[in-house]
C-alpha cells in the first residue's frame, strides 16, 4: 500500500506497548486517534515530537482524542525512553515485518548521505471514531506539530 490517504480506513494490526501486551487501533474504536510515527527513541527530533504531545496531551484528552506514538523500537527501549524523559504519551512498538508502517507505506527506503536503507517516514495520522483517516501529515517537521495537530483534532 502506498502513504495512506483521507477516507481510508485504519488497517487493524497488532502493535506492542512498552510492557509487552498487544495493542491494535481498534482498541480506540468510537474515540478519535492520533498516530504518530516516528524513526527511532532517543534521538532529538523524536525525544522533542513525544515531549512537544506529552505537553499537549490533557488537551488531546479534553478533545476526546487519545494518542499513540509508533516506532520500530524494542519495548524495552520504549520503556528506558519514557523513563528518561517523562514521557505520558503512550508508546507502541511496530517491529513486525508486515506491520502497521509497512501496511501504510510509512516503513519505505531512505537515502541519506548516498546511503539506501530502510526506515521510518515521520508521519501523523488522525484518525475519526469511525476508525477512518481524516488528516495525513507526511515528511513531519517536529516544530508546531503537535499544537497543528491538536488543532485539527479539536475541529473534528
Amino acid at each position: 500500500m502506498t502513504v495512506p490517504a483521507v477516507g481510508d480506513s485504519l488497517p487493524d494490526i497488532a502493535l506492542t506497548s512498552p510492557d509487552g501486551t498487544a495493542i491494535k487501533p481498534s482498541d480506540f474504536a468510537g474515540r478519535k486517534l492520533v498516530l504518530f510515527f516516528y524513526p527511532k527513541d532517543d534521538t532529538p527530533g523524536c525525544t522533542t515530537e513525544n515531549l512537544d504531545f506529552t505537553a499537549l496531551a490533557d488537551r488531546f484528552a479534553a478533545a476526546g482524542t487519545a494518542l499513540l506514538g509508533i516506532s520500530k523500537d524494542p519495548p524495552a527501549k520504549h520503556q528506558k525512553f519514557i523513563a528518561k524523559h517523562g514521557l505520558t504519551v503512550p508508546l507502541a512498538t511496530d517491529a513486525a515485518e508486515g506491520g502497521l508502517s509497512d501496511a501504510l507505506g510509512i516503513w519505505t527506503e531512505k537515502v541519506n548521505y548516498g546511503r539506501t536503507y530502510m526506515g521510518m517516514v515521520r508521519t501523523t495520522l488522525l484518525v475519526g471514531a469511525d476508525g477512518r483517516i481524516t488528516r495525513v501529515w507526511d515528511k513531519v517537521k517536529v516544530k508546531g506539530h503537535a499544537a497543528e495537530v491538536l488543532e485539527a483534532a479539536a475541529t473534528l
